[in-house]
């Protein structure tokens, strides 16, 4: 594919860079992330996946915006209220890039649709809140050969991971299953400072892009943690659970996606 001068310029910044130039640049045109959640994490990340130039974005979300929504869903504004967020979003991206074509799917995931859904995408985005949708979609990614990047946030608090397949642990790996009830915090319940989102959303979309031009290195077998309040990240191995994990271990137990039941509050 040959890029038009509206488009190299559009780039510009992106093309001079070594490790990306033109062939890194129409690898991103070409591809396709899928971004479960519009909400703290997948905002910042939609929209800097939409500058990049990446050719397909889906956004998965079944809520409507909300005023509290605004404090870090920088993907929405205050004439959005009200609005489904996937269209929210859809409309932000393709004024900002219209080398973008947004899929937006105004639903809820679950195991009925999931696998179908990261199956058409090359990287998956974890955007969620809320554990039952992160082990689903773990599940799903693992089982359809996806990769994914895992984020969550929480006051002045962030972490994430990424999933390759055949190259490092997955999230029931890590965690194992969803906690009991009430066991840890929503958003909602504990607060979270809203730079938080853009710091650990955009940390995800850059996760994505290396994947897909290929340079660098991912948090493969990493979980990456940041203390907004210390300044301080740390990067802490983690090991892959080949004898025991359910879904990506030696003898996986798990063959198709779980619903887990919402037993806590979720933060929209």
């Amino acid at each position: 594919m040959a890029m038009t001068d509206e488009q190299i310029e559009r780039y510009s910044r992106h093309i001079i860079l070594k490790e990306v130039g033109a062939k890194g640049q129409k690898k991103l045109l070409r591809s396709k992330v899928l971004i479960i959640g519009a909400g703290g994490l997948g905002a910042p990340a939609a929209m800097y996946l939409a500058a990049a130039g990446v050719g397909t974005i889906g956004v998965v979300d079944a809520d409507e915006v909300d005023l509290s929504n605004l404090q870090r869903q920088i993907i929405h504004a205050t004439e959005d209220i009200g609005k489904a967020k996937v269209k929210s979003a859809q409309e932000t991206m393709e004024k900002m890039n219209p080398d973008v074509k947004v899929n937006a799917y105004p639903w809820f995931v679950d195991s009925s649709n999931i696998r179908e859904l990261v199956s058409g995408y090359d990287f998956i985005i974890d955007g969620t809140d809320n554990f039952p949708a992160k082990f689903l979609i773990n599940d799903a990614c693992v089982l359809e050969k996806k990769p994914f990047s895992h984020a969550g946030i929480i006051r002045f608090k962030g972490q994430l991971m990424t999933y390759v397949p055949g190259e490092g642990p997955c999230y029931r790996c890590v965690f194992k299953d969803p906690p009991p009830k009430d066991a840890v915090p929503t958003c909602k319940q504990a607060g979270v400072i809203g730079a938080m989102g853009g710091v650990i959303g955009s940390l995800q979309a850059m996760e994505a892009i290396k994947y897909i031009i290929g340079k660098g290195e991912l948090l493969t077998g990493y979980l990456l943690t940041y203390d907004a309040l210390k300044m301080e990240f740390r990067k802490v191995k983690l090991p892959q659970d080949t004898h025991n994990c359910a879904v990506c271990g030696d003898d996986p137990t798990i063959t198709e996606p779980i619903d887990y039941e919402l037993n806590v509050c979720e933060d929209k």
